[in-house]
């Protein structure tokens, strides 16, 4: 209020004054309520976080016995890639059994669920893969796979030896926790089981690639994306960084054609086999002397060799594969340069010739963890896990989830699912016959999957 004083000469300076004084005041009032609110609206934001959280951990303590039971279930059952029938069923019928919508053969058997909460908000997305790997396991389980196939002709063994038998039921339990919390969800989640993450049986298509061809990324489509992987370290244990942290990887095909003759007169023919091993020892010189991985890691590996049908034939061609792993696009491209070169110039100096091919990439980029969206859900992550996490981990193999994070902002991190008091270095690696997950880690996936997409969701974990 401006107070008008009766003053012969100063009176409009007086009232100037007051009104001044008064202006100030109102100011600084005001300052006081923003302030106020914005305490009350951070202390309401934090008591809903912490509440969430809390509710989040009782109901994963709840459905921690049907996740092993899950886990276990798809364990002793697994399937190949694109061949992943029986799981995505039992994935797709749990999903209709907690309300949500759902999506069958979605890159042949791919499932997507959508879960809509109670009130409005965005859109989140979780990922697991499903399919196993042609691997005769070797670990002595009660429900230890014997499960045989035929994969590229040759009889295999069948294991969840990369653990996504524990993804899947990992997911599904995030799915049960939400599900009982879908009044309070602000938004929408979707459950993203993907198949063949391994990649397809040869001359198919499948994966990451074909899921988001085939619309898992809409209708709703979400603003941010997160998965995790199991892996040999200490159990509970998550790992991450910002950016790139997987790398990409290629296929590695080389054919070497010689000339065939009997074993005992190779001077009248070329062996390619003498040819291709020549090959295989120059190719390690490219990481080891010629590749700077001061600025980034790059690996190359010949993983099989296949030539000949007689001890006495010395054959025609010889067929190698195998996988070049980087995470800078431009060494990816002078790696497959001296690989083409060092291949092609051994084998022309025998008077053989060879052909390279790297195929399909997997993932046409590095998983990247969004900076900014790491930096904001930190706090949820070294929640979940009790304080043990790494922020600076990172990894040699690659994964197609890197796809979905072309295409959205995305977060993917590692689990630790050792035998407590097993170092990382002692463990079975992921791939190996001898592989194992211990189930006692399993809650802390669960919490992470169902925290982060709810504390997303919240506006929380800044």
């Amino acid at each position: 209020m401006v107070t008008l004083q009766s003053y012969p000469g100063n009176g409009l300076n007086v009232i100037m004054r007051d009104s001044l004084v008064s202006a100030r005041r109102a100011a600084a009032l005001s300052i006081v309520i923003l302030a106020a609110a914005s305490s009350r609206a951070g202390s309401q934001q934090a008591a809903l976080q912490k509440t969430g959280d809390d509710e989040i951990d009782r109901r994963v303590a709840a459905v921690m016995p049907q996740v092993i039971t899950w886990r276990r279930d798809f364990h002793e059952h697994p399937e190949l890639g694109n061949h992943e029938v029986r799981t995505a069923k039992i994935v797709a019928d749990y999903l209709r059994s907690l309300g949500l919508e759902v999506r069958e053969g979605v890159a042949k058997t791919g499932v997507v669920g959508v879960l809509r909460g109670g009130k409005p908000g965005g859109v989140v997305a979780l990922r697991a893969d499903m399919d196993a790997l042609p691997v005769t396991e070797q670990v002595d389980l009660p429900f230890k796979s014997k499960v045989r196939t035929t994969f590229a002709g040759q009889d295999v063994g069948v294991m969840h030896a990369c653990g996504h038998d524990a993804h899947t039921a990992m997911l599904m339990g995030a799915a049960t926790v939400l599900a009982g919390m879908r009044a309070q969800i602000p938004g929408t989640v979707k459950f993203i089981f993907q198949p063949a993450e391994e990649g397809p049986p040869p001359g198919e298509r499948g994966g990451a690639r074909v899921m988001i061809e085939e619309g898992a990324l809409e209708n709703p489509a979400p603003s941010a994306i997160f998965g995790l992987h199991v892996w040999p370290e200490e159990p509970g244990k998550l790992s991450f960084k910002p950016g790139a942290a997987m790398s990409m990887a290629d296929g590695l095909t080389i054919i070497v054609k010689g000339k065939q003759t009997h074993g005992a007169q190779p001077w009248k023919g070329v062996d390619p086999v003498v040819v291709s091993a020549e090959i295989i020892t120059a190719l390690q010189t490219i990481t080891a002397r010629q590749t700077d991985i001061t600025l980034a890691p790059a690996v190359v590996t010949v993983a099989t060799i296949n030539g000949g049908v007689r001890g006495n034939i010395i054959p025609d061609s010889v067929v190698m594969t195998g996988t070049v792993r980087t995470f800078d696009k431009a060494m990816r491209e002078d790696v497959h340069m001296r690989i083409t070169r060092t291949a092609e110039l051994i084998a022309r100096a025998s008077g053989a010739t060879a052909t390279v091919d790297f195929g399909a990439a997997s993932g046409s980029s590095p998983v990247f963890n969004d900076p900014a969206l790491l930096a904001r859900m930190t706090p949820t992550i070294t929640r979940v896990a009790l304080g043990k996490v790494n922020p600076n981990a990172v990894w040699m193999p690659s994964e197609d989830y890197a796809l979905y994070q072309e295409k959205v902002p995305g977060l993917f991190l590692f689990l630790g699912i050792n035998k407590p008091g097993v170092k990382a270095d002692d463990a079975a690696a992921n791939h190996s016959p001898l592989f194992f997950v211990n189930e006692d880690a399993l809650p802390v996936g669960v919490k992470a999957l169902a925290g982060l997409a709810f504390d997303y969701l919240s506006g929380g974990a800044k």
